[in-house]
């Protein structure tokens, strides 16, 4: 995989190889306006996720997270064996003519999508890095390049940032982001400092149901998710963890995240409507002893799916990190079966293989 490697020049291809509400207007040009005062250091109101000190999950007893001792006993439960290298087989089309209401995604790995919608390119929790991991040369390491080599991306306006942990927000990618487009980034409470550490100037960070314009009738808002955070043994609980739903004119997307299946779908339902488009985790779901708070199955996204109310639905966080115990074609066969037990239409809930990109037209 002479793609993919951590450092500056991490995911490039071969040939590049070898040679309280916030308001920001992202204007036409390729640059960002920089020229808007930094949003002030937050303080979060006390609230039923939040403390004064942590943030915990109002749907899961209080002070919910996994202790160290359950993760290792999930470490150590015997997995399926992944194989080592899987080839991608999506084709990229992100320049393909699109309708001026035409939603184009493009599913680069992971939770990593490109969302293209009226100019704008926005990124989901972006991952290019050979591991997800704070230590380079051990953690869960990728078995696929990503979908679409970083040096191929369009200009990236927004990052989407959901919680810190390291498949989600990754250090590295990054900084690499932040050299070529200086994007917006958009991240869960209590993570802008670690974001603008690295070099990023735009960083605006939300607690739930707060939203953003990122220009004007384009908004993006913070919603919940079933969760916990950390980076370390220290900071657990520190900062929030949630979902996004970007809305321009009358089409929505909802960007999931992490999530244990609750009921903040029908919530999220009933303060923001319905999702045009909905991008649901179906992986790293067992063993379900220790996964099920954390990460939805494939039955309890067909669920999620249903609750949302969503047109249509895309899985992710699948078949690129062995994040946990089930084989990696599991989760598709998983949720082909759920959704037929659903009864839904198939075409409802599907997955998009590593660089394909589907185009969604207006009606």
């Amino acid at each position: 995989m002479s793609s993919i490697a951590n450092g500056p020049r991490l995911g490039q291809s071969a040939a590049a190889l070898g040679a309280d509400e916030s308001t920001r207007e992202l204007p036409n040009e390729v640059s960002l306006d920089q020229s808007r005062p930094m949003q002030p250091p937050a303080t979060w109101p006390i609230s039923d996720h939040f403390d004064g000190q942590r943030f915990h999950n109002p749907t899961l007893p209080r002070g919910f997270a996994p202790t160290i001792s359950s993760a290792l006993g999930m470490i150590f439960e015997r997995r399926s064996r992944w194989p080592a290298v899987v080839k991608n087989a999506g084709v990229p089309r992100l320049r393909a003519l699109c309708g001026i209401n035409d939603v184009a995604i493009t599913f680069v790995n992971h939770a990593t999508f490109l969302i293209q919608y009226r100019g704008l390119n926005i990124l989901t929790d972006p991952i290019w890095s050979l591991r997800a991991s704070p230590i380079r040369w051990l953690g869960p390491k990728r078995v696929r390049e990503p979908g679409v080599p970083i040096d191929e991306l369009p200009r990236i306006d927004v990052i989407l940032i959901s919680h810190n942990h390291y498949d989600h927000l990754d250090l590295d990618t990054l900084r690499l982001l932040d050299q070529k487009f200086s994007p917006i980034v958009l991240v869960a409470a209590g993570d802008r400092e670690l974001v603008r550490s690295i070099g990023f100037t735009c960083v605006y960070e939300f607690d739930w149901w707060e939203s953003f314009e990122v220009k004007p009738g384009c908004k993006v808002t913070f919603a919940p998710t079933q969760h916990f955070s950390a980076r370390g043994l220290r900071d657990r609980q520190k900062s929030l963890w949630g979902s996004y739903l970007i809305q321009e004119t009358d089409r929505k997307v909802y960007f999931g995240g992490d999530s244990g299946y609750s009921t903040h779908f029908s919530e999220i339902r009933r303060r923001l409507g319905s999702p045009d488009i909905a991008l649901l985790g179906i992986g790293s779901y067992e063993p379900r002893w220790f996964m099920r708070p954390m990460h939805m199955n494939p039955a309890e996204a067909v669920q999620a799916h249903q609750d949302l109310g969503a047109k249509q639905s895309i899985g992710m966080h699948h078949g690129t990190f062995q994040m946990s115990h089930e084989a990696i074609e599991r989760p598709l066969q998983d949720l082909a079966a759920a959704v037929d037990a659903a009864g839904i239409d198939q075409t409802s809930f599907i997955t998009l293989r590593e660089g394909e990109t589907r185009i969604y037209r207006a009606k």
